[in-house]
């Protein structure tokens, strides 16, 4: 069935197999590693990285595989209806937290410096370690910093979830386009725009992408082996990238609970919300989903709800707690099979030479 293409040979990977990014520390070099060692690319989302950081992960990641990989950040650093943040408003958007905070037994957080990282400062660190791909969501960046990656030989992969996104992807110049349906599991990245009304499934997605733009085109959203990468292909893509099926496998920086969660999940028992960022994703439904979604005061722009809602996420998994858990899901969780990465890779390859 597979033979190579001009994304395997532009990326020189041997399958035509992505490795989705994950931010909020569930990406690992180790995941990152396994993928592309086996032969695919091997993906790390490094958005709440602090530049530095960042200089480090490149050359960790440097340091377990000489095979291509990319890292991922979000062009988009806020919302509207945020910039600054007075600590009045802090205390003010706190308040309806507090019963969340107090159930788990949490200290109130304090006042920040900083809600985020800059995404300028984490693209210059980028560009002074030249990673082989810079992959990227939620915008295009400046032409100078694209210029700067073709002149350093990086390869840009921009991600689109309408066929509009795709060609303004396509007429900037980045290298591939990554058309995300919305089955897929985590943050809906649209940019054009609002994420509800960018709601486009992979199956039309896809051919409509690869008929709009000339560069080559990895489809992703509800893709969890080889049956759907071979249909990414037959649609017009050049590969296909997984999320869900690696972020259920032990290489993943997520937790055995939410780990299991996904093996035990059907298709069917995912919501798009934005309780847990501010921005639209899916998840499997809880309580705490629940709640923000019946509360008039939520959701906050992000990052605003995502500072909040951090901590009740790191003590969820600490205490194994479903109710605060933020279990990222695509449609296609109720296909998992493989807990290993390796095993995973070791499976696709095999079912893609029949």
């Amino acid at each position: 069935m597979f033979q190579s293409n001009r994304l395997t040979t532009l990326l020189n990977i041997k399958y035509p197999i992505i490795q989705g990014p994950f931010g909020g520390n569930l990406s690992t070099v180790d995941l990152v590693a396994t993928v592309s060692n086996a032969g695919g690319l091997g993906s790390y989302g490094a958005h709440i990285l602090p530049p530095e950081e960042i200089k480090k992960l490149i050359t960790n990641i440097r340091n377990v595989t000489a095979h291509p990989f990319a890292i991922n950040l979000w062009v988009s650093n806020y919302d509207d209806g945020f910039a600054t943040m007075s600590e009045a408003q802090f205390e003010m958007y706190l308040e309806p937290f507090k019963p969340f905070y107090d159930e788990l037994n949490l200290t109130y957080p304090r006042y920040p410096e900083t809600f985020y990282e800059d995404f300028e400062n984490q693209v210059d660190a980028l560009l002074e370690m030249s990673p082989p791909v810079f992959s990227f969501v939620f915008g295009v960046p400046d032409e100078a910093i694209l210029k700067e990656c073709k002149r350093k030989e990086i390869l840009t992969l921009g991600a689109a979830t309408t066929v509009d996104e795709a060609v303004t992807l396509s007429d900037a110049g980045v290298d591939i386009i990554l058309a995300t349906g919305f089955e897929a599991g985590g943050h809906r990245v649209a940019f054009q725009k609002p994420a509800e009304q960018s709601l486009i499934g992979t199956l039309a997605l896809v051919p409509q992408v690869v008929d709009a733009v000339p560069q080559p085109v990895i489809a992703a959203g509800g893709i969890s082996d080889a049956r759907g990468i071979k249909a990414a292909l037959a649609l017009g893509a050049e590969a296909a990238q997984l999320g869900t099926a690696f972020l259920a496998c032990a290489e993943s920086g997520t937790s055995n609970l939410h780990r299991q969660s996904l093996f035990n999940n059907k298709s069917e028992n995912t919501v798009l919300s934005r309780s847990f960022t501010g921005r639209l994703a899916r998840f499997i439904p809880n309580e705490f989903i629940s709640q923000c979604e019946a509360c008039s005061e939520f959701p906050l722009p992000f990052p605003i709800q995502s500072f909040f809602a951090n901590p009740l996420k790191q003590a969820a998994a600490e205490q194994a707690n479903t109710k605060f858990s933020s279990h990222y899901a695509g449609q296609g969780a109720g296909l998992l099979k493989h807990r290993s990465a390796f095993d995973l890779m070791d499976q696709l390859i095999t079912d893609l030479s029949t």
